[in-house]
């Protein structure tokens, strides 16, 4: 069978890094991308090979859509050079970051920024990228818990995630002849740095958390990476344009 290979964004730490890691040790190969943290992304091939599998970390900013032409060039070069293929298989849009803001405090720049890097971004990377993808691929987007139940502070953010949504189910749809299926996981919060690592490191806020989820816990990178790796599997290859909520039932 042809080495199967994923293409992560933002995998140089949190959920993104997760993802490669659990991947890897389902022997998936990987390009992932990190904006600014070469010495993470360096740790993070390092991990991969040391779970028998390879990765190639490439510089992008997904919020800066002028370079995707460029990136995607560089992923065909990779592609032919480490793994002679012209093609990978799974592409996971994870790359993110956080903005607690209310409505009424939301900064126009902010909102721009928040656009470009969690939906334009994704949307035109995606399409940069579709010639690179194999026929009967995958497309997995990161949405967010946030777009089912709402808390004061994050409506923009939210909303570019529930755009994703959205997109994703059109994907499915203008994609199904080439066998390709799209589909979004939405994570609950979960203990990282994204945010400032609010959910891991303020007490008060993991207790409210754990408090209103169903297991009693918050989620942890691992809860996530897990999933991700499930719903890249052979087994789920059926299911399309599907919303999945990973957060151990918040808000129920």
């Amino acid at each position: 069978m042809t080495q199967r290979i994923v293409l992560v964004t933002g995998g140089n730490r949190g959920l993104g890094k997760n993802a490669v890691l659990k991947l890897a040790e389902r022997g998936i190969d990987s390009l992932f991308t990190f904006r600014s943290r070469d010495e993470e992304a360096r740790a993070v091939v390092q991990e991969v090979e040391r779970r028998g599998a390879k990765a190639v970390a490439l510089a992008l900013d997904v919020a800066d859509s002028r370079s995707f032409a460029r990136f995607a060039q560089q992923v065909n070069e990779q592609l032919h050079q480490v793994w002679q293929r012209d093609s990978f298989d799974y592409l996971v849009n994870n790359a993110g970051a956080g903005l607690h803001a209310s409505v009424t405090q939301t900064r126009e720049e902010d909102f721009d920024a928040l656009f470009n890097l969690h939906l334009k971004g994704p949307f035109f990377l995606t399409q940069a990228l579709l010639p690179l993808i194999a026929d009967g691929g995958r497309i997995l987007n990161v949405s967010s818990g946030l777009t089912r139940f709402a808390l004061p502070g994050y409506a923009a953010y939210a909303s570019m995630k529930g755009a994703m949504e959205v997109l994703t189910r059109y994907l499915a749809k203008e994609l199904g002849e080439r066998q390709i299926t799209a589909n979004i996981i939405a994570p609950g919060a979960i203990a990282t740095d994204f945010g400032g690592g609010a959910v891991r490191d303020n007490t008060q806020l993991n207790q409210f958390v754990a408090a209103q989820t169903a297991l009693g816990r918050v989620g942890e990178a691992d809860d996530i990476g897990d999933a991700i790796a499930a719903l890249l599997s052979d087994e789920l290859g059926w299911m399309n344009a599907q919303r999945i909520e990973v957060s151990g039932g918040m808000f129920l």
